[in-house]
């Protein structure tokens, strides 16, 4: 693998712990940001893949692991925000329920 190849394989590793921090404070913008940077460092290691030696595809499997995790994290920040939004309706139902009951003086 060239030395280049082997810079952008460990800036991949470094964006991919960004993005897992960016993941679990739920920065949308900054994970896309990252999400499309390490897309292109990984891209240009296409040529590179009959070249990967153990350790970098040890890499590269690091890199698959941090990607699932930052996945999990925002899957559970978006069932987080669906059950914040299903409690908002189920308070709105019972607001407008309640609102024809209220005591008359």
């Amino acid at each position: 693998m060239s030395s280049q190849a082997r810079g952008a394989l460990e800036r991949v590793i470094v964006l991919s712990q960004q993005l897992l921090a960016a993941a679990d404070q739920s920065n949308l913008q900054e994970l896309a940001d990252l999400d499309a940077e390490r897309m292109r460092l990984l891209q240009s290691l296409r040529l590179e893949r009959d070249n990967l030696s153990a350790d970098d595809r040890l890499v590269l499997k690091q890199v698959s692991e941090l990607n699932d995790r930052a996945i999990g994290l925002m899957e559970h920040h978006r069932r987080s925000k669906e059950r914040a939004l299903d409690m908002a309706a189920v308070g709105r139902r019972a607001v407008a329920a309640y609102s024809t009951t209220r005591l008359q003086r």
